[in-house]
């Protein structure tokens, strides 16, 4: 029998009583966490903590990984200013670089930020040229809608970039480009901060996964919606910030279009409505993509 030394008690013959009523059998079997030819990790998954000390308990110091992918990101735009500086007169502060930035680290990759590409397309074309050599993937946000100075598409092609699709049917974030290079793959984001964060959770995140050889999932949970929704056109799929209430009901957060970012940090996810849904019915399961 083996017992714990919390549950024993020397008694004064020298012998040793057992004091708990029950006890488990406190032994461990040879080959009772892992046999030999098991598999204990397979590749094509993101190394966590736990994956780490499975690694070491079978004495396995050195494993073949991936590269980190390398994201360069800039914006665009003669109206934004750093974070740190006052804008000015029809100046806004540039957010859209930090937060990429942010969201390249959470995906995995590197993240290098190569500042602001003023409204001017040949330093535009030299800030693109030399960002698509360094980098796997490079992210321009701003410049890419319809704009006068919305020139970034023209720019692409210049740089030796193929577009393969210049916008999408997504509410928020059409005006999406996508093209390749030889050195690298390239997105146009809108400039809206919502519109850039939303894609790069749909597309460019899923792309970093990728190229670091797994298959990443975002979470999706199922809850009822707590009231009627209603969208003016269903031309589009459209993206919707919600929170999950106490009651485990999802409502929409106060949400005034793709430039409202500060309605993002009290979201708990996003709920899609596919191209021809125009309303989600009070209490109609929906899955909230958790952000």
């Amino acid at each position: 029998m083996v017992f714990m030394v919390e549950d024993s008690r020397i008694l004064g013959s020298g012998r040793i009583k057992c004091e708990s009523a029950y006890t488990k059998a406190n032994i461990a079997k040879k080959g009772e966490d892992v046999r030999k030819g098991k598999i204990v990790l397979r590749t094509g998954k993101q190394i966590r903590p736990q994956d780490i000390a499975v690694m070491a308990s079978v004495g396995h110091i050195s494993v073949a990984v991936k590269k980190l992918p390398l994201v360069g990101v800039i914006s665009s735009g003669n109206e934004l200013v750093e974070p740190g500086r006052k804008p000015g007169m029809s100046q806004i502060r540039n957010t859209n670089a930090y937060q990429l930035m942010a969201q390249v680290d959470r995906a995995g990759g590197t993240g290098k930020y190569y500042g602001i590409a003023p409204d001017d397309e040949d330093k535009t074309l030299t800030l693109i040229k030399k960002a698509v050599v360094d980098c796997d993937i490079v992210l321009i946000t701003g410049g890419v809608s319809m704009g006068d100075f919305d020139f970034v598409p023209t720019v692409l092609e210049r740089a030796g970039i193929n577009i393969l699709f210049s916008k999408i049917a997504v509410q928020p974030g059409k005006p999406t480009v996508f093209g390749t290079h030889p050195e690298a793959l390239v997105f146009g984001l809108p400039g809206n901060p919502v519109s850039s964060f939303m894609q790069f959770e749909l597309l460019v995140r899923p792309l970093i996964s990728k190229m670091m050889g797994f298959q990443w999932q975002p979470i999706d949970v199922i809850f009822p919606m707590k009231e009627q929704y209603k969208r003016r056109s269903s031309d589009k799929m459209a993206l919707l910030p919600v929170v999950i209430n106490d009651d485990g009901l999802v409502e929409p957060v106060e949400y005034h279009g793709s430039a409202h970012i500060t309605a993002l940090p009290d979201a708990d996810g996003i709920i899609a409505l596919p191209v021809g849904k125009q309303i989600i019915e009070k209490g109609e399961q929906v899955s909230v993509r958790q952000i």
